[in-house]
């Protein structure tokens, strides 16, 4: 019996807002000691309020945006009664009924695949609880607690792990131009929650289905969507029925493993928060806060128009600081800059930052289009302004013998000389075979050390030897 996996994924972003959703806490504890940007409001002490930070809301309205989603008219929150020991208030403050994104779908760049958006909700997130080995105690950290998250709710409209890795990626990325939040994966900044669910081919009713939680990596939400379905797949075949559960992901082993029972809406006990009246979100106010927003979609196609192929683009769109400076270039650079950031700079190790400015790339493009530079030495060029945008580009290739000699006097030399130390291989040539003048062509090459135009050079010889 042949079986179709279902996938859907809960997506967690951290915002990178100045204070915490419902207190004037710091929002950024990554330099701070454990218990440090904390006050009554995260202690959950009696009399303590929450106040709603504009901000995250104005960020959730941006998200929205950059999701193609719908926005609410009004908005509200809600206490969901669940025990996290990580949460002195005992409930998290959260969206069930009138969330701030509504309905909304993303198409998959590579795939083409269609995934519909249920909704976004805003949420407090919880502290953090260590576990020191070996000890018979937990340590907790509220600086986390009520740190502002948009939890994205997708429809199960995927069906392979390749499909879930890119709609993760695209949130990604998503975010990352709405510059809503940081994007760090190590640090959390977004986690994911995998949603998997197996049933046999043909029928309309959906599996019952396993969530894998707190997923940080493209790589592991393939990996885990990969496990669950195969291993599904095996207690079914078998005969076995697959439990309701919530799962972890063992990175070290390479599978997911049952961590608890899955709770049902229910059972969170879900009640208006009577702290928080509801929210009017103006027309005026979405505009105000969507204005600027760059999609990755708008990107792709201005990419796309300037004759970038796919895996180009998709490389380049991860660095949006990287495709500003592309896209302030004029004409051909644009693809000529382009190719070199996909096939140089991010192949280097430490190339993430780079230095070098528009002037300078626009500065390469012309010598190599003026067949002054090789395609060789411009990659030499481009890695020494990546890291320094005061260098002179004219300066540092004449000073370094980088230009590209292309007149007929200067190769004329070069070439007689080869010619005459390669008798055989310039008989080949005459003869026909012409896989031999691409060892002609290195030859001179490595004569005039790598200055001579190989262009050029390859049209003397065929000059010469056709005489």
């Amino acid at each position: 019996m042949k079986y179709l996996a279902t996938i859907g994924i809960e997506c967690h972003v951290q915002f990178k807002t100045k204070t915490k959703l419902f207190c004037a806490c710091d929002n950024d504890s990554r330099e701070s000691k454990p218990n440090t940007n904390i006050c009554p409001t995260c202690f959950g002490l009696p009399g303590a309020l929450p106040r709603v930070n504009a901000e995250a809301i104005n960020y959730a309205l941006r998200a929205g945006a950059a999701l193609d989603c719908m926005v609410a008219e009004v908005i509200s929150f809600d206490r969901k009664h669940y025990f996290y020991p990580d949460l002195p208030l005992g409930y998290q403050i959260t969206q069930m009924r009138q969330p701030v994104v509504l309905t909304g779908e993303i198409t998959l760049p590579k795939t083409g695949t269609t995934v519909a958006i249920h909704h976004a909700h805003l949420e407090a997130d919880a502290g953090k609880n260590t576990h020191p080995t070996g000890a018979d105690y937990s340590l907790v950290d509220l600086n986390r607690a009520s740190t502002p998250l948009l939890e994205i709710v997708s429809e199960p409209d995927m069906h392979t792990p390749q499909e879930a890795r890119e709609y993760a990626r695209e949130l990604y990325l998503r975010m990352k131009y709405a510059e809503v939040s940081d994007v760090d994966l190590f640090q959390g900044n977004m986690r994911f929650d995998i949603n998997v669910s197996v049933a046999p081919e043909g029928v309309s009713e959906l599996g019952t289905r396993t969530e894998t939680k707190n997923l940080n990596s493209f790589k592991s939400i393939e990996r885990a969507a990969a496990y669950e379905i195969s291993r599904q797949t095996e207690v079914l075949s078998s005969g076995g029925l697959i439990t309701q559960e919530t799962r972890g992901w063992d990175d070290a082993k390479q599978k997911t493993i049952s961590q608890r029972g899955k709770e049902h809406a229910h059972d969170y006990r879900y009640m208006p928060e009577p702290d928080i009246p509801p929210i009017t979100i103006t027309t005026e106010r979405v505009k105000q806060c969507t204005s600027d927003l760059i999609k990755p979609s708008e990107i792709r196609e201005q990419l796309r128009a300037v004759g970038l192929d796919t895996d180009t683009i998709e490389t380049l769109i991860e660095y949006p600081e990287v495709v500003s400076r592309v896209q302030d270039l004029q004409g051909p650079a644009v693809k000529f800059a382009s190719n070199l950031f996909a096939s140089v700079w991010f192949s280097q190790d430490s190339a993430r930052e780079f230095q070098g400015s528009v002037a300078q790339l626009q500065d390469l493009y012309e010598l190599v289009a003026a067949d002054k530079l090789s395609s060789t030495n411009a990659k030499v060029v481009f890695l020494a302004i990546a890291k320094d945008q005061t260098l002179s580009v004219e300066a540092f290739t004449s000073s370094n013998n980088l230009l590209q000699v292309s007149d007929d006097s200067a190769l004329d030399g070069f070439v007689a000389e080869v010619l005459a130390e390669n008798q055989q291989a310039a008989q080949d040539v005459r003869a026909g075979e012409l896989k031999a003048i691409g060892f002609l062509v290195g030859q001179v090459m490595k004569k005039s050390k790598g200055q001579a135009n190989p262009a050029k050079v390859q049209e003397l010889l065929r000059r010469t030897l056709s005489e």
